[in-house]
């Protein structure tokens, strides 16, 4: 460990979980061998959907436009190979729902080499080609939100970026990818960071890595050149830093408003994977079509961490890796605490994915819930300093008006209420059912 690194600061409240990250942190990123047949759903981002413009029976190549942007915040997806699309037609989505999706045959005979153009001359680009080229290349946030990245840079006063903030906290559990992306491709990552620093106009650029990276930090100090605009702040290790609201406090001492984003205070947050996608772009005209993720748990017989073109089944990533012990109960695509369990197999990586973690019966029992013994634990572990107890008995209540209120819209779901509660109480879940409802009323108007 460089004896720079002694203390890092962090937020406010938060919790400790089990890092269980040993499984996976030393094991270097290998290419998935591709497979036979890929879905790409339309709706993989935030915000609307894309539209298909790509027709069945169609040979596509490895990185063409598949699906264009339906509005602004949109993003294009391109084809994960060279093959044939086989169907414009709704698919099984992560989410349980069918969705409309493109499905796509590899060729087996094709190389499956993405041909590469000249770099782009990003710093000739005017702030709108810029974020116009974002658009193109399909990038979106890949620390699990995925939120489209342009849509960040655009429309940004002069003056009115003091940092860009890149996410290299990796707190959730078991995952890696973000880890070895560091690792592996520092100057992949530096370089994004530079580009978007530039182009956005940000006085600085902040990497925040948590303490229980050494490598990591190192790797990237070690090619910050003297004098850069860009320095590598080491975090303390805690959960939910790499929320962007908990890693702006972290770094600055800042506070983002409730109902506020981070641009209100100067702010643009970025992961660590999407910086180095974006220069992969500039660089190639590589498109987001693969990214890292990790695949560990309990139930997985080897874990790894991989490089999956998006569309790959979830079940041809786990067969790759041993396939699923006997006793697997529950399979989650993200990470523990905040990832989404998945009911099939079938249903297809996407670009917002950062694992896929398998659990036995034994992690995933349900726990007895008991009566709340109002000892504010829960309130000392939410980042956003609201009462998660409150606002789990007003869900349970159907009181949604007086829940949202108390703000419950702030919550961003980090689980850490959940986490904390020693009767066991499925506070995230309340909370979610809540949110859920709040947001019914309002598209029904």
């Amino acid at each position: 460990m460089s004896s720079a690194i002694v203390v890092g600061p962090t937020f406010r409240h938060g919790v400790h979980p089990s890092e269980h990250k040993e499984g996976t942190e030393h094991l270097p990123s290998q290419r998935m061998p591709f497979v036979s047949t890929y879905v790409i759903p339309l709706s993989q981002h935030l915000g609307a959907p894309a539209k298909a413009v790509v027709r069945e029976g169609e040979r596509v190549t490895r990185g063409q436009i598949i699906a264009e942007p339906s509005a602004f915040v949109s993003t294009y997806h391109h084809s994960p190979v060279t093959g044939w699309v086989r169907a414009v037609a709704p698919r099984r989505h992560a989410s349980g729902q069918l969705m409309p999706a493109i499905e796509i045959e590899a060729d087996p005979f094709a190389t499956q080499r993405f041909e590469t153009r000249p770099p782009l001359d990003w710093s000739a680009l005017s702030s709108k080609e810029f974020v116009a080229e974002v658009q193109k290349a399909g990038l979106v946030g890949m620390g699990g939100a995925a939120f489209p990245s342009h849509v960040k840079y655009a429309g940004l006063p002069e003056g009115a970026v003091r940092a860009l903030v890149v996410n290299g906290s990796e707190c959730e559990p078991y995952l890696t990818n973000d880890h070895r992306t560091m690792l592996e491709r520092p100057e992949a990552v530096l370089r994004g960071t530079a580009i978007v620093r530039e182009k956005i106009a940000a006085e600085k650029a902040v990497i925040g890595v948590e303490m229980n990276k050494p490598d990591a930090i190192e790797a990237l100090r070690s090619r910050v050149e003297p004098g850069s605009s860009i320095e590598v702040v080491p975090l303390k290790v805690k959960y939910p830093q790499g929320a962007e609201k908990m890693l702006i406090n972290a770094v600055f001492g800042l506070e983002v408003p409730a109902g506020k984003l981070p641009i209100d205070i100067g702010m643009v947050v970025n992961n660590i994977g999407t910086m180095a996608a974006l220069a992969d772009y500039f660089d190639t005209g590589l498109p987001l079509i693969e990214r890292v993720l990790t695949v560990a748990g309990p139930a997985v017989d080897t874990p790894a961490n991989l490089l999956v073109p998006i569309g790959t089944p979830v079940r041809a990533v786990l067969d790759f890796c041993g396939g699923l012990k006997e006793d697997t109960k529950e399979v989650i695509l993200g990470g523990p605490m905040m990832g989404q369990p998945t009911s099939s197999l079938d249903v297809p990586t996407m670009k917002g994915n950062s694992g896929i973690l398998a659990f036995t019966e034994t992690e995933t029992v349900r726990p007895t819930e008991y009566a709340c013994v109002k000892c504010g634990r829960c309130a000392e572990a939410c980042p956003y300093f609201l009462n998660p107890s409150l606002l789990g008995r007003l869900s349970r209540a159907r009181r949604f008006e007086d829940a949202e209120e108390v703000f419950v819209m702030d919550c961003m779901e980090c689980g850490s209420c959940t986490f904390a509660c020693p009767s066991s109480i499925p506070l995230v879940q309340l909370i979610r059912v809540a949110k859920t409802e709040i947001r019914k009323k309002a598209r029904k108007g």
